[in-house]
C-alpha cells in the first residue's frame, strides 16, 4: 500500500478537530500497512498547524494556499497531491466543504469513495469503513476495490490520538487548474453559534418546549456548555425554530460526544440523525417516550425544572 494522504481543514482561521481524527485514524492504517501518513493542509496559515497534525500522528504535512474556498479548486488540489505523492488512501472530512469536493477528487483519480464512514480499520491489506445504513438502523462495512481508495469521515466519530511524530512541513505546489464554477457568496442561515455536525455537545428540543418563547431556555445552557442549539422535527414544523438546527433523516446527521434531548419522544426519523452520539440524555415527562430505549442516562421530569437546575449547576462548576 502507498501513503496515506490526510486533507485536513482550515475554517474561519482555526483548524478543525477533524483534521486531527482524520490524522489518528490515517496512523493507524498506517501502522497497519506499514505505510506513512502525509497529511494535506489548503489555506492561509496552514504552517502554524502543522506541530498539531504531528502530535496525532502525520510524518509530514504538505502547505498550500487557494484563496478563498472552491471546490473545483480544491479538488484539483488534492487529486494533483495525491498523484505527486503515490497515495493509495485518501482521506476527507464528511463536512459541507468535504462533501462538496470529495465526489470531484474521487472522479479526478478514478477512485471508488465512500461517504460518511464512522470508523476505518484494515483487513487483508485494504481499508474496511464503517458506515450507517436504513437511517442508522445497521451498519456495512465497505471496501473500495479501486487501487485509491477514498473515504469522508463524519466528525466527531473518531478519536484524537497523541502518537507524535515529525509533522515536518513542506509547501507545495500543486496544479489548481480552471475553475468553472465561481462562487459569488454566502447565505448563512439559523444563527448557529456552534455548527451542529461538528459540535462536542448538542441541545435539542422538540414538542415538550411548547412554543418558541421557551428555546432560549436550551440556548442558555448550550452558551454554558460551548454546545451547538437542535431541534426534532415537530419543533421545526411547528415553526418555532428554523429548519438550519433540525437534527433527522430529513435534517442534520450529527455524532456528538454528548446529546441532550428536551422534551423530544425519539421517533425513528429523528434517532436516525443523532442514534449515533457516543452518550445521550433524554429529559421528557413521559416515561414510555420511545427516546429512553437509547439514552445512556434517562430523566422522567419536566424539562422546565431541569434544564434550568442544570444550568445552573454547570455554571458553577465550568464558572
Amino acid at each position: 500500500m502507498g501513503n496515506v494522504l490526510v486533507v485536513g481543514e482550515i475554517k474561519d482561521g482555526a483548524l478543525k478537530k477533524i483534521s486531527k481524527e482524520l490524522v489518528t485514524a490515517g496512523r493507524k492504517i498506517a501502522d497497519a500497512t506499514s505505510s506513512t501518513v502525509e497529511a494535506l493542509l489548503i489555506g492561509a496559515g496552514a504552517d502554524g498547524f502543522a506541530a498539531e497534525l504531528g502530535a496525532c500522528g502525520a510524518d509530514k504535512v504538505y502547505t498550500t494556499e487557494a484563496g478563498d474556498f472552491n471546490p473545483e479548486t480544491f479538488a484539483n488540489i488534492i487529486a494533483d497531491v495525491a498523484k505527486q505523492k503515490g497515495a493509495t488512501v485518501v482521506l476527507m472530512p464528511h463536512s459541507g466543504q468535504g462533501k462538496d469536493y470529495s465526489p470531484r477528487v474521487a472522479v479526478k483519480l478514478g477512485a471508488g469513495i465512500v461517504a460518511d464512514a464512522v470508523a476505518l480499520s484494515v483487513d487483508g491489506g485494504k481499508v474496511v469503513a464503517k458506515k450507517p445504513i436504513y437511517s442508522g438502523k445497521a451498519f456495512a462495512n465497505l471496501k473500495v476495490s479501486t487501487d485509491i481508495q477514498i473515504f469522508t469521515v463524519r466528525p466527531n466519530a473518531g478519536e484524537v490520538g497523541t502518537t507524535a511524530k515529525a509533522g515536518a512541513v513542506e509547501k507545495i505546489s500543486a496544479a489548481s487548474g480552471e475553475a468553472k464554477v465561481k462562487i459569488t457568496g454566502w447565505e448563512l442561515t439559523g444563527g448557529n453559534k456552534v455548527q451542529l455536525t461538528e459540535a462536542s455537545i448538542i441541545v435539542s428540543g422538540g414538542r415538550g418546549m411548547k412554543g418558541p418563547e421557551n428555546f432560549p431556555l436550551l440556548q442558555t445552557l448550550c452558551d454554558t456548555l460551548g454546545a451547538a442549539l437542535g431541534a426534532s422535527r415537530a419543533a421545526v414544523d411547528s415553526g418555532w425554530i428554523s429548519h438550519s438546527h433540525q437534527v433527522g433523516q430529513t435534517g442534520k446527521t450529527v455524532s456528538p460526544n454528548c446529546y441532550i434531548a428536551c422534551g423530544i419522544s425519539g421517533s425513528i426519523q429523528h434517532m436516525a440523525g443523532m442514534g449515533s452520539s457516543k452518550y445521550i440524555v433524554a429529559i421528557n415527562k413521559d416515561p414510555e417516550a420511545p427516546i429512553f430505549k437509547v439514552a445512556t442516562y434517562g430523566v422522567v421530569a419536566d424539562l422546565f425544572e431541569v434544564v434550568p437546575a442544570l444550568t445552573s449547576e454547570f455554571k458553577k462548576v465550568l464558572g
